[in-house]
């Protein structure tokens, strides 16, 4: 198995505030605009954003919320081994509100699609909206596309993007991983 370095943590970083700033230039205050992480992994780059978002640009109280897809997946039957869901957490009325899913990587959109059946729980949303990090571009099931991308990564089936957040791994990277 082998790892190539695709973003270094500067890298990521520059990635993370140019998002910020395409968020700005569609939804300036966000008063009508949620945020919401895809769990697991899409809650660091959420968190991130709206800390960057809060602090760097000053837009007062953004919404973030954090939604659990496990039982929503259309292969969630198809494990031997027993599934671990993570806790929605959504305190608020998404009805009319502009909703940004928000996930590390886009692959085949099976994720997407299953975030697009959870949030109905929640509200219809008059607009969503998806931010990924990584946009893996020839692995799609679904014809679902990101509004927002950090970076468009052309990886083969057999190869796997890993991104690590400081938060969770304590490094900010991602890498391509060949078996």
């Amino acid at each position: 198995m082998t790892e190539k370095v695709l973003l270094n943590s500067k890298e990521v970083n520059v990635i993370l505030h140019r998002l910020a700033c395409q968020l700005i230039e569609k939804h300036l205050d966000f008063s009508d605009t949620i945020l919401v992480g895809i769990q697991p992994r899409g809650t660091f780059l959420a968190e991130r954003l709206k800390t960057i978002l809060e602090t760097e640009y000053a837009t007062p109280e953004i919404k973030l919320g954090y939604l659990d897809i496990t039982f929503f997946r259309d292969d969630f039957r198809r494990t031997d081994k027993p599934l671990e869901a993570n806790k929605t957490k959504i305190n608020f009325i998404v009805e009319d509100k502009k909703v940004i899913f928000i996930d590390d990587v886009l692959f085949t959109g099976r994720s997407i699609r299953s975030a697009l059946t959870a949030i109905q729980s929640f509200g219809r949303p008059s607009e969503i909206e998806l931010l990924v990090l990584i946009d893996r571009r020839f692995s799609r099931n679904l014809p679902i596309q990101p509004d927002y991308r950090g970076r468009q990564v052309d990886a083969i089936n057999g190869e796997k993007v890993k991104v690590s957040w400081v938060e969770n791994e304590g490094e900010d990277k991602v890498y391509l991983i060949t078996n």
